[in-house]
């Protein structure tokens, strides 16, 4: 079993993109309702497609399966299984301090949000934040992807 250990944060200004690899658009789409204690997803992209169960989170550590299935399959299981629950982003991968941070740009109704994740070793791992990297959002549901796909960005006042 894989275990994910994961930080995220908001992202601020724009200096992030001088530094940024070429965005890769990633389709996305939930099987079954936010809040539940596994998340099951489909996720497309140009190079492949990829099916995820993750466990629940404790901080930033949970556990993760991840499997390649065949493209054509996954954009059937989005178009029909995953109806009212997808997002759309484009992610950017920036190597800071020797860690890879994968920078989320959401698309559609979530389009405005921004934020990162860095993906580490141990959940004590100490991390140097990059300048650009803002206010952390490890483990808060209304960021979780997920609760995205269901509860949109432009459609929650409360969020930033």
């Amino acid at each position: 079993m894989r275990i994910e250990i994961e930080r995220k944060f908001m992202v601020t200004g724009q200096e992030w993109r001088a530094v940024a690899s070429p965005g890769r658009l990633l389709r996305q789409g939930y099987f079954v309702p936010a809040g539940r204690a596994a998340t099951i997803r489909v996720r497309c992209s140009a190079d492949g497609a990829w099916l995820a169960i993750k466990g629940p989170r404790e901080g930033p550590v949970r556990p993760e399966f991840e499997y390649e299935v065949p493209l054509a399959d996954a954009e059937e299981m989005l178009r029909t299984l995953c109806v009212d629950r997808t997002i759309e982003k484009l992610r950017y991968s920036i190597e800071a301090d020797g860690l890879v941070w994968n920078v989320d740009e959401f698309r559609g109704a979530n389009s405005g949000l921004v934020f990162t994740e860095v993906e580490l070793e141990s959940s004590d791992q100490p991390v140097k934040l990059p300048s650009w990297v803002g206010e952390e959002i490890t483990g808060r549901e209304e960021y979780r992807n997920a609760v995205l796909a269901e509860r949109r960005f432009r459609d929650s006042p409360a969020l930033p």
